[in-house]
Protein backbone atom coordinates (compact mmCIF):
# COMPACT_ATOMS: atom_id res chain seq x y z
CA UNK A 1 0.00 0.00 0.00
CA UNK A 2 1.69 3.00 -1.37
CA UNK A 3 -0.59 5.42 1.05
CA UNK A 4 1.34 4.59 4.30
CA UNK A 5 4.61 4.71 2.55
CA UNK A 6 4.01 8.66 0.74
CA UNK A 7 2.94 9.47 4.46
CA UNK A 8 5.61 8.42 5.83
CA UNK A 9 8.36 9.85 3.21
CA UNK A 10 6.55 13.02 3.87
CA UNK A 11 8.45 12.92 7.61
CA UNK A 12 11.57 12.07 6.75
CA UNK A 13 13.75 14.41 6.70
CA UNK A 14 13.91 16.69 3.93
CA UNK A 15 16.52 15.84 1.12
CA UNK A 16 16.40 16.95 -2.84
CA UNK A 17 16.30 13.70 -3.80
CA UNK A 18 12.40 14.14 -1.57
CA UNK A 19 11.48 17.61 -2.67
CA UNK A 20 12.04 16.32 -6.29
CA UNK A 21 9.64 13.60 -5.44
CA UNK A 22 6.85 15.14 -3.97
CA UNK A 23 4.92 15.18 -7.57
CA UNK A 24 5.14 11.40 -7.29
CA UNK A 25 3.98 11.07 -4.06
CA UNK A 26 0.97 13.50 -4.33
CA UNK A 27 0.22 10.97 -7.11
CA UNK A 28 -0.01 8.26 -5.25
CA UNK A 29 -1.97 9.35 -2.25
CA UNK A 30 -4.53 9.84 -4.92
CA UNK A 31 -4.02 7.38 -7.28
CA UNK A 32 -4.91 4.85 -4.34
CA UNK A 33 -7.75 6.24 -2.81
CA UNK A 34 -7.44 5.10 0.49
CA UNK A 35 -8.05 8.49 2.01
CA UNK A 36 -10.68 10.95 1.79
CA UNK A 37 -10.38 13.68 -0.61
CA UNK A 38 -10.19 16.38 1.98
CA UNK A 39 -6.91 14.47 3.55
CA UNK A 40 -5.68 14.10 -0.02
CA UNK A 41 -6.25 17.76 -0.50
CA UNK A 42 -4.40 18.79 2.47
CA UNK A 43 -1.57 16.31 1.75
CA UNK A 44 -1.14 18.28 -1.83
CA UNK A 45 -0.64 21.55 0.00
CA UNK A 46 1.73 20.09 2.10
CA UNK A 47 3.62 19.25 -0.61
CA UNK A 48 3.59 22.42 -2.89
CA UNK A 49 4.94 24.43 0.31
CA UNK A 50 7.48 21.91 0.89
CA UNK A 51 8.36 22.58 -2.94
CA UNK A 52 7.95 26.17 -2.66
CA UNK A 53 10.74 26.78 -0.02
CA UNK A 54 14.68 26.83 -0.16
CA UNK A 55 16.00 23.25 0.90
CA UNK A 56 17.88 24.50 3.87
CA UNK A 57 14.88 26.23 5.18
CA UNK A 58 13.22 23.04 5.11
CA UNK A 59 15.90 21.42 6.56
CA UNK A 60 16.35 23.52 9.71
CA UNK A 61 12.17 23.69 9.98
CA UNK A 62 12.74 19.77 10.14
CA UNK A 63 15.22 19.87 12.58
CA UNK A 64 13.43 22.61 14.85
CA UNK A 65 9.94 20.97 14.74
CA UNK A 66 10.50 17.24 14.64
CA UNK A 67 14.10 16.92 16.45
CA UNK A 68 14.51 19.85 19.00
CA UNK A 69 10.69 19.82 20.14
CA UNK A 70 10.42 16.63 22.62
CA UNK A 71 6.97 16.77 21.98
CA UNK A 72 6.67 16.49 18.37
CA UNK A 73 9.28 13.63 18.30
CA UNK A 74 8.62 10.99 15.80
CA UNK A 75 9.71 8.45 17.94
CA UNK A 76 6.52 6.98 19.14
CA UNK A 77 7.54 5.70 23.15
CA UNK A 78 9.15 8.61 23.38
CA UNK A 79 5.67 10.09 24.27
CA UNK A 80 4.38 6.60 26.03
CA UNK A 81 7.70 5.87 28.49
CA UNK A 82 10.10 8.76 27.63
CA UNK A 83 13.56 7.79 29.23
CA UNK A 84 11.98 4.79 31.36
CA UNK A 85 13.13 1.54 31.51
CA UNK A 86 10.24 0.41 30.12
CA UNK A 87 10.86 1.83 26.91
CA UNK A 88 13.36 -0.50 25.63
CA UNK A 89 11.04 -3.02 26.43
CA UNK A 90 8.49 -1.62 24.39
CA UNK A 91 11.30 -1.44 21.62
CA UNK A 92 11.86 -5.01 22.03
CA UNK A 93 8.06 -5.75 21.71
CA UNK A 94 8.20 -3.83 18.22
CA UNK A 95 11.35 -5.30 16.81
CA UNK A 96 9.50 -8.58 17.45
CA UNK A 97 6.72 -7.43 15.43
CA UNK A 98 8.60 -6.28 12.70
CA UNK A 99 10.10 -9.93 12.38
CA UNK A 100 7.22 -12.14 12.61
CA UNK A 101 6.01 -10.22 9.75
CA UNK A 102 9.72 -10.68 7.69
CA UNK A 103 9.79 -6.89 7.99
CA UNK A 104 13.87 -5.70 8.42
CA UNK A 105 15.78 -2.26 7.70
CA UNK A 106 19.08 -1.57 7.46
CA UNK A 107 18.46 2.16 8.87
CA UNK A 108 19.88 3.35 12.42
CA UNK A 109 16.68 4.50 13.21
CA UNK A 110 15.18 2.83 15.95
CA UNK A 111 11.81 0.57 15.51
CA UNK A 112 9.37 2.88 17.00
CA UNK A 113 10.29 6.01 14.18
CA UNK A 114 6.78 6.72 12.94
CA UNK A 115 8.41 6.79 9.25
CA UNK A 116 9.96 3.65 9.69
CA UNK A 117 6.44 2.04 11.12
CA UNK A 118 4.59 3.76 8.13
CA UNK A 119 6.83 1.93 6.24
CA UNK A 120 6.08 -1.65 8.01
CA UNK A 121 2.15 -1.00 7.18
CA UNK A 122 2.70 -0.36 3.90
CA UNK A 123 4.05 -4.48 3.27
CA UNK A 124 0.81 -5.48 5.60
CA UNK A 125 -2.39 -6.34 4.28
CA UNK A 126 -4.89 -3.65 4.91
CA UNK A 127 -6.83 -5.02 7.73
CA UNK A 128 -3.58 -5.97 9.43
CA UNK A 129 -1.65 -2.81 8.83
CA UNK A 130 -4.81 -0.80 10.34
CA UNK A 131 -5.61 -2.97 13.28
CA UNK A 132 -1.37 -2.28 14.01
CA UNK A 133 -1.91 1.39 13.69
CA UNK A 134 -4.90 1.18 15.85
CA UNK A 135 -2.62 0.86 18.92
CA UNK A 136 -0.39 3.87 17.82
CA UNK A 137 -3.10 5.98 17.07
CA UNK A 138 -3.54 7.75 20.34
CA UNK A 139 0.10 8.88 19.87
CA UNK A 140 -0.21 10.21 16.55
CA UNK A 141 -3.56 11.81 17.24
CA UNK A 142 -1.24 13.60 20.00
CA UNK A 143 1.52 15.18 17.44
CA UNK A 144 -1.53 15.88 15.16
CA UNK A 145 -2.95 18.23 18.00
CA UNK A 146 0.55 20.19 19.00
CA UNK A 147 1.27 20.17 15.29
CA UNK A 148 -2.22 21.77 14.59
CA UNK A 149 -0.98 24.18 17.31
CA UNK A 150 1.90 25.17 16.31
CA UNK A 151 -0.05 25.48 12.50
CA UNK A 152 2.45 23.85 10.55
CA UNK A 153 1.56 22.23 7.34
CA UNK A 154 2.89 18.78 8.68
CA UNK A 155 -0.58 18.19 10.93
CA UNK A 156 -2.02 16.62 7.70
CA UNK A 157 0.18 13.41 7.56
CA UNK A 158 -0.86 13.19 11.26
CA UNK A 159 -4.66 13.72 10.52
CA UNK A 160 -4.55 11.51 7.66
CA UNK A 161 -2.61 8.82 9.40
CA UNK A 162 -5.41 8.65 12.60
CA UNK A 163 -7.86 8.39 9.57
CA UNK A 164 -6.49 5.00 8.27
CA UNK A 165 -6.82 2.92 12.03
CA UNK A 166 -9.19 0.49 12.41
CA UNK A 167 -10.16 1.85 15.57
CA UNK A 168 -11.31 5.15 16.93
CA UNK A 169 -8.68 7.22 19.22
CA UNK A 170 -8.68 6.09 22.90
CA UNK A 171 -9.53 9.07 24.23
CA UNK A 172 -8.23 8.36 27.97
CA UNK A 173 -4.82 7.68 26.29
CA UNK A 174 -4.35 10.22 24.12
CA UNK A 175 -5.39 12.43 27.42
CA UNK A 176 -2.61 10.87 29.62
CA UNK A 177 -0.25 11.52 26.41
CA UNK A 178 -1.13 15.42 26.02
CA UNK A 179 -0.42 15.65 30.18
CA UNK A 180 2.61 13.72 29.90
CA UNK A 181 4.51 16.09 26.82
CA UNK A 182 6.51 17.75 29.10
CA UNK A 183 8.40 21.09 28.25
CA UNK A 184 10.35 21.19 25.40
CA UNK A 185 14.31 22.29 25.92
CA UNK A 186 15.87 23.45 22.18
CA UNK A 187 18.68 25.16 23.85
CA UNK A 188 22.35 24.18 22.57
CA UNK A 189 22.85 22.36 25.77
CA UNK A 190 20.01 19.89 25.12
CA UNK A 191 21.26 19.42 21.63
CA UNK A 192 24.55 18.70 22.48
CA UNK A 193 23.16 16.05 25.15
CA UNK A 194 21.02 14.32 22.57
CA UNK A 195 24.77 13.95 20.07
CA UNK A 196 25.86 12.63 23.08
CA UNK A 197 23.53 9.96 24.01
CA UNK A 198 24.65 6.63 21.71
CA UNK A 199 22.25 5.38 19.71
CA UNK A 200 20.73 2.19 19.93
CA UNK A 201 20.04 -0.37 17.49
CA UNK A 202 18.70 -3.35 16.84
CA UNK A 203 19.54 -6.30 14.56
CA UNK A 204 22.93 -6.82 11.72
CA UNK A 205 23.76 -4.83 8.99
CA UNK A 206 25.36 -1.42 8.06
CA UNK A 207 23.57 2.04 8.82
CA UNK A 208 22.36 3.49 5.84
CA UNK A 209 20.25 6.60 5.96
CA UNK A 210 16.52 7.56 5.98
CA UNK A 211 14.14 3.85 5.68
CA UNK A 212 14.62 2.76 1.91
CA UNK A 213 16.40 -0.17 3.45
CA UNK A 214 13.46 -1.54 4.30
CA UNK A 215 11.64 -4.29 3.23
CA UNK A 216 9.71 -8.06 4.05
CA UNK A 217 10.41 -10.76 3.08
CA UNK A 218 8.10 -12.32 -0.01
CA UNK A 219 7.14 -8.53 -0.61
CA UNK A 220 8.25 -6.22 -3.39
CA UNK A 221 8.68 -2.45 -2.79
CA UNK A 222 6.08 -0.32 -4.19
Amino acid sequence: MRTYRALGALLTYPTEALVEGLSEIAEALDNERMLSMAHVDALRELCVKLEGQDLMDLQDGYVRLFDRTRSMSLHLYEHLYGEARERGQAMVRLQTLYKFHGFSHTGSELPDFLPLFAEFLSLMPDRTARTILSDAAPVIEALRLRATEKETPYAAVFSALVSLASKSVDREALAEIMRGGGRDDDSLEAMDRDWEEAPVTFGAGDALPGVAGCQARGQENV
